[in-house]
């Protein structure tokens, strides 16, 4: 049962709502508010090229570090809601700043973000409320990292500790390939991310992503995801922000829902509020599947992308009113989502070189793209002088679609990336593998 009609007259208006990011995550974010009724405007800032053709949306040009010009600015446009997008923001404490300036805010504090972008927090976190992680070290010097991975028995994994856009985690197959790693991150490759490292056990498993919307004390979960971060298919290569996504994750049953809730999600918000963190906002779950059960690999404090693009689309007109509940702190924890009985694939289109050094300014091409349960969700999309749809990120475009099983889905979204194109395109083939049922590795 939907939550609209309970919900629509009981809290206020919504016309005007900002959304804070400039990438895929963000423009499925502002596709998913539009289609509620009570909503006449959704407002990006900075948004993209692909922001301005979604529906009601508007992209609007300021500096969210000019603190005054951002509060005279969202007085003026009177923003009912804001929805912040990127975990840099939140962790610069943009959601607190604008709390305290009487606007709805759909994010965590500062202090909330941390599970974020700090991961030896997180780990510190997790052990303290007995949630299942991997065994763990926090360094902080090269020497002390060759000291633990030379008289380390099991697999290692490398990760700065700070944020890093998706690539600070390295999974070495050699204990030279480990300290490299580690050397790299001390070097400054990710800046001050890395000026303490957590070595972490390497544990074995499927990876899924779980999200739940809270808003201090209660929580609703959204519909599970698997994505690919590896660059090349066979889910090999460099981490990468991530190459695509489905939804939901078959391999989540209930009975795996069930443990997750009870020895992980529960726990998490429980000691949030032992520690006086009042999070309301998303927070991401990147779960492992081991033969022990469900661990936790990381947190997110925002949406993860391209999870967000994947699940977007089966949301009702409901969902942006969950996100002012959570804002106001307002969950009744009997909430449920309307979700479509399809299923959701995304496949991204990246530049030549991501993650690593890669080249913008290409013009896009697209020819006739089938828009029927499909979506193009730009993530690094400008226009130039003349007027041109161009490349302006690593990952570029990512491409949604819904239908009755994942063949269909992937069939469709493959036939439609073969109608974009742009200099250096570059797109896994494999995207859903785990549940193709056609699919084979000669495809």
């Amino acid at each position: 049962m939907s939550i609209y009609s309970k919900t629509s007259k009981s809290l206020s208006k919504l016309e005007n709502i900002l959304i804070i990011g400039n990438g895929g995550r963000e423009n499925s974010l502002a596709w998913a508010i539009q289609k509620n009724e009570l909503v006449k405007k959704v407002y990006l800032i900075p948004g993209n090229a692909g922001s301005e053709r979604i529906n009601k949306c508007e992209r609007i040009k300021i500096d969210i570090n000019n603190k005054n010009d951002l509060v005279e600015r969202l007085d003026f446009l009177k923003i009912d809601l804001i929805v912040i997008g990127p975990e840099i923001p939140l962790a610069n404490g943009l959601a607190d700043f604008l709390r305290k300036n009487k606007f709805k805010v759909f994010g965590p504090g500062k202090d909330g973000a941390k599970l974020e972008y700090s991961k030896s927090w997180a780990k510190d976190f997790m052990q303290d409320a007995n949630i299942p992680t991997a065994n763990f070290w926090k360094v902080n010097s090269l020497e002390k990292a060759k000291e633990i991975i030379y008289s380390s028995s099991i697999p290692i994994v490398v990760k700065a500790d700070g944020l890093a856009s998706g690539k600070g985690v390295f999974i070495p197959d050699s204990k030279d390939e480990c300290i490299r790693a580690a050397e790299s991150i001390f070097n400054g490759k990710f800046g001050k991310s890395g000026n303490v490292v957590v070595l972490e056990e390497r544990i074995q498993g499927p990876e899924v992503s779980v999200f739940a919307l809270c808003d201090g004390k209660k929580y609703i979960l959204l519909p599970s995801a698997q994505d690919h971060k590896r660059l090349n298919e066979n889910d090999k290569g460099p981490n990468t922000g991530g190459m695509g996504a489905y939804s939901p994750a078959p391999l989540l049953t209930e009975d795996y829902l069930d443990i997750i809730i009870k020895e992980i999600i529960e726990p998490t918000i429980n000691e949030l509020n032992k520690k006086n963190i009042d999070y309301k906002g998303v927070i991401y779950f990147g779960l492992m599947i081991t033969e022990s059960g469900p661990k936790v690999i990381e947190y997110n404090c925002r949406f993860g992308d391209p999870e967000c693009q994947t699940i977007m689309p089966l949301m009702d007109q409901s969902f942006v009113l969950l996100l002012e509940k959570c804002a106001m702190g307002k969950l009744t924890g009997f909430e449920k989502i309307d979700t479509t009985d399809k299923v959701s694939g995304c496949v991204i289109a990246t530049s030549k070189g991501y993650p690593q050094e890669y080249e913008t300014g290409f013009p896009i091409k697209i020819g006739k793209i089938d828009l029927t349960d499909c979506q193009i969700f730009d993530s690094g999309t400008c226009f130039n002088e003349n007027g041109e749809l161009i490349t302006a990120g690593g990952r570029v475009l990512s491409i949604v679609c819904q239908d009755k099983d994942f063949d269909m889905v992937f069939e469709k979204a493959y036939k439609n990336l073969n109608e974009i194109n742009f200099d250096g395109i570059y797109f896994r083939n494999d995207i859903g593998h785990q549940v193709r049922k056609n699919f084979s590795k000669e495809n």
